[in-house]
């Protein structure tokens, strides 16, 4: 018996993140050298490192029972936990109505971009996840590049509204930034605002990082700015370090019951309702309470000193530049001053510079810049600065909080020791190209032997 898989999804690649995790596991089966039995500085994968919080493991343990069918839309208990917990830290007073909760927030921006008429809009460089959605659905789509801060401008997506003539596009706006880890503030929101108003763009706002910026205060949601043409989707699995938990939620905009009418009928067709013991343990995340404002106090401030570590140390190495992360546990670093060498060495790609980066000496995994929505040739990739033992870094932070340079610059050294080394092994995988460039690097399909 032959079967034959539809086009669309033989066209569809397995996205970055977990192809790079594959590939990780059958080269270090595979490398005969001793010094591969530590493994990889771990700077590709965006898992929050943290124990999810107490409260909400003893809530699912509680509720383990309960074997129900939820409603579709979530529990009532859930909704209105997250409708309180957007009051009281984004300032949106959205009524529970207005939330539905889905399996995490792909899933939920997935089921956004099937309902939603319209060309999509996405600013680059971007989460990797976005596209294979949008080409999966066969949605019309176009680039946004971003400037030189790092951000796309209002005055940007103007020109390229003005050349689509769709009667509704849709701006998929992530903010905190993945992977640069910028914050779009207040009168930039405004501006783009402005111009979602005037060109009729409605917005898709991916704020799955709100809880880790770094000066929390200074964090606005789109939903606060353009509450009546943005879709606010947030959950557990950056912010509670609950990504398995596979849970996340999307507030639809002011008036738009038709659309969450529609929106029930695409839930209850693919996947019914959220497993019912997730939906209770969230509850307790979403409770307003002083141990998780200590739990979102804590991770954030260690996120915000390994990034700035991350930061100085990459920018010290000569021909590195990179973004200042302001949230998250990201930053983009840029290598295209090294253009000219890796293409001598036959590094013609961003991807091939990750591949590079993997093999032996220097077994460092990052994410190339070809699957964040760049240009193949464009040598930029995402750090992720989270490979330490987030349970002990959490408790040895909430023993003694360094408060100087010293003691703060002490900390990650003790407590992020594989950050530190990889960063290094950045360093020396550079140092050696422009020693030797012009010497080819040959790949295999799972085993590649670096000759520089």
């Amino acid at each position: 018996m032959k079967f034959v898989v539809d086009q669309q999804v033989e066209d569809i690649e397995l996205p970055e993140n977990l192809k790079l995790n594959t590939f990780l596991k059958e080269f270090h089966s595979d490398c005969s050298h001793p010094q591969c039995g530590f493994g990889f500085y771990g700077f590709a994968f965006g898992q929050s490192p943290f124990p999810v919080p107490n409260s909400i493991q003893e809530a699912l343990i509680k509720n383990v029972h309960k074997g129900s069918y939820a409603p579709v839309p979530g529990i009532p208990e859930l909704r209105d936990a997250i409708s309180e917990y957007n009051k009281y830290y984004f300032r949106i007073d959205a009524d529970p109505q207005r939330i539905y909760v889905g399996p995490g927030t792909k899933e939920l921006i997935f089921n956004l971009l099937e309902i939603l008429h319209g060309t999509v809009i996405l600013p680059t460089p971007a989460w990797l996840g976005y596209l294979p959605q949008i080409r999966f659905l066969k949605k019309n789509y176009h680039m946004l590049p971003s400037r030189a801060n790092g951000k796309f401008s209002s005055h940007d997506l103007r020109k390229l509204a003005l050349r689509l003539h769709d009667r509704q596009k849709i701006l998929i706006l992530n903010n905190p930034h993945n992977p640069t880890g910028l914050v779009y503030d207040r009168l930039e929101l405004e501006e783009i605002a402005d111009v979602c108003r005037e060109q009729g763009i409605i917005i898709i706002s991916d704020e799955i990082y709100a809880q880790t910026t770094y000066d929390f205060s200074q964090f606005v949601s789109m939903g606060k700015i353009y509450p009546e043409g943005t879709f606010v989707t947030n959950g557990l699995s950056k912010s509670h370090a609950a990504g398995g938990y596979r849970l996340g939620y999307v507030i639809f905009p002011q008036h738009a019951v038709d659309v969450r009418r529609q929106f029930k009928k695409i839930l209850a067709t693919e996947y019914t309702a959220v497993s019912t013991p997730i939906q209770h343990a969230a509850v307790a995340g979403f409770e307003i309470s002083p141990e998780i404002d200590e739990y979102f106090e804590t991770t954030r401030n260690i996120h915000h000193l390994i990034g700035d570590y991350t930061y100085h140390a990459l920018s010290e190495i000569e021909g590195i530049k990179a973004t200042k992360p302001e949230a998250t546990f990201y930053l983009l670093a840029d290598f295209n001053t090294f253009a000219t060498e890796l293409q001598r060495s036959k590094i013609s790609t961003s991807q091939k510079l990750s591949e590079s980066l993997m093999v032996h000496p220097y077994h460092t995994a990052i994410v190339g810049g070809d699957s964040l929505v760049l240009e193949r040739n464009d040598y930029r990739a995402r750090i992720a600065f989270i490979d330490y033992d987030g349970a002990e870094v959490y408790r040895n932070y909430q023993n003694q909080k360094p408060k100087t340079h010293s003691e703060k610059l002490e900390f990650v050294k003790t407590n992020a020791p594989r950050v530190v080394s990889g960063i290094k092994m950045i360093g020396t995988f550079f140092d050696n190209l422009k020693r030797n460039a012009g010497i080819k690097i040959e790949t295999q399909e799972t085993l590649m032997h670096v000759t520089i």
